[in-house]
């Protein structure tokens, strides 16, 4: 198709042979897209691992490195602030790079970070280290949703990026019950906790390059136009990106100031604060739980970290409500005459899953620091854990699904504002966690979280009662 670009030249612009092209992601085959999808949960698991394993071998590390376990707290929290500036730098990577390139360098990148954390001399370089992990993990992390968008179509996106969703947070709840394993065996060196990171960062990134094949849209219509101006001799055969001519500069400044503009977005700002509190949470779990198991029952703090398996269950429990979610999705597209394509689904049905799971959070809350005696079974706050994975991982899922819908083209932008904000908190929360136990106990910290999550429930209610209301007055949303 004949076109001109920014600068009024006339080229032939390169896209889909029709509207099956065998080149587009989404009309890959089924098992195909299955299998790319749990590639890119297997990255998402492994980064995330990444964020928590060390804080199971908290005990052993601070008396190897002579530092207190608040100071060492910090090899977490900077893992985790390096997440979220990572998110806000490296975001526009895969638009000029393509998904594949991304994947294969960030997670190079970061396997050479933890092993540099895993040979640190000193608590200085561990620390360091660990920040530069945090940032390089980032990486994949928001190449991870985006690939997901890739080869999913609207309707297939309600289990899709659910199937996505539950690794990503099972991670850092995962990551405690590996470590459990390290940090109180006199055996194993404090250290093997980077180098089974090491290992499954290793292993991820052979599984990649020998079986993930890009799914950048714009990135195949590109290795396309080169095949054309190749073969025919003619420069002219250009994609609608390279005919815009951005630069990199350009991609940067953009990905850098748009999620600062799209932080003024009611839908953006609620789902933002939800998250930060639900990871508020769940970090600070990294630090309470030697407290709420440890320190109550008389079990030694290996132990203690295989309770997050409770978090973990939770989180898995969520994949129940996915095909529900799924056949209400197909159901309202039938009513509404929908054409097979996807386009009339209602922004407001991806609220589902947090509207569901919202109350959960105050109750399992309550529930476990009011339970959290040597006189009660073990299993009461146990069996609370499980509520509040599943209810984290439900507020999780609907607030990706719902920004993603709502704001579409600058969806990437809305999450990295989002991830930025959330991963800073939780950092720093994280370094706060041992000295609020401490302090409050975990009855009153338990309630005090608790209390914070009975401030939030009402969001997902509130925008399904208005985000049709507040999109149609937004620039920005659709």
């Amino acid at each position: 198709m004949l076109m001109q670009d920014s600068n009024g030249k006339v080229y032939y612009q390169v896209g889909w042979a029709g509207p099956d092209d065998p080149l587009n992601p989404k009309k890959w085959s089924t098992i195909h897209r299955v299998g790319a999808t749990m590639l890119v949960c297997l990255v998402a698991f492994v980064a995330t691992i990444a964020s928590s394993i060390d804080s199971a071998v908290l005990t052993s590390a601070t008396a190897e490195l002579g530092v207190s376990e608040v100071a060492e707290s910090l090899a977490t929290a900077l893992f985790l602030v390096g997440m979220g500036l990572g998110a806000l730098l490296l975001s526009p990577l895969s638009e000029l790079l393509g998904r594949y390139l991304v994947y294969l360098v960030s997670l190079f990148i970061f396997g050479c970070w933890i092993l540099g954390a895993a040979l640190a001399p000193n608590f200085g370089a561990q620390l360091v280290f660990r920040f530069l992990a945090g940032f390089s993990a980032s990486a994949p992390l928001t190449v991870a949703g985006g690939t997901v968008g890739d080869m999913w179509d609207p309707v297939e996106k309600t289990f899709a990026l659910p199937l996505y969703a539950i690794p990503a947070f099972g991670g850092p709840v995962f990551g405690p019950v590996i470590g459990a394993y390290v940090g109180y065996d006199p055996s194993v060196d404090w250290r093997w906790a980077e180098w089974i990171t090491l290992i499954l960062v290793g292993a991820t990134f052979i599984l990649i390059l020998l079986l993930k094949k890009e799914s950048f849209a714009p990135r195949i219509l590109h290795y396309k136009a080169a095949c054309f101006r190749k073969l025919t001799g003619n420069e002219r055969f250009l994609t609608a990106a390279e005919a815009s001519h951005a630069s990199l500069g350009e991609l940067m400044s953009k990905s850098f100031l748009r999620p600062f503009f799209l932080s003024t977005q009611p839908i953006v700002v609620a789902f933002t604060l939800y998250l930060t509190i639900v990871y508020i949470i769940l970090f600070t779990f990294l630090d309470g739980y030697p407290f709420i198991f440890a320190e109550t029952y008389g079990i030694n703090e290996g132990l203690s970290n295989i309770c997050f398996m409770g978090l973990f269950i939770g989180i898995m429990l969520s994949a129940i409500l996915v095909p529900l979610a799924y056949r209400r999705t197909l159901q309202q597209l039938k009513s509404d005459g929908d054409d097979g394509s996807g386009k009339l689904v209602h922004r407001e049905s991806r609220l589902f899953f947090a509207m569901v799971g919202a109350p959960a959070l105050p109750i399992g809350l309550f529930w476990m620091g009011w339970t959290d005696y040597n006189s009660i079974s073990i299993w009461s706050p146990l069996a609370a854990s499980v509520l509040v994975g599943f209810s984290n991982i439900c507020i999780f899922m609907s607030a990706y699904m719902y920004i993603i819908d709502s704001y579409e083209a600058y969806a990437a932008s809305a999450l990295t504002f989002n991830a930025l904000t959330r991963y800073i908190a939780a950092g720093g929360m994280t370094v706060v966690g041992i000295p609020m136990y401490r302090s409050l106990e975990t009855h009153w910290t338990l309630t005090l979280l608790g209390c914070l999550g009975v401030l939030t429930v009402p969001i997902p209610y509130v925008l399904y009662r208005y985000g049709p209301s507040l999109r149609r007055r937004s620039q920005w949303a659709v």
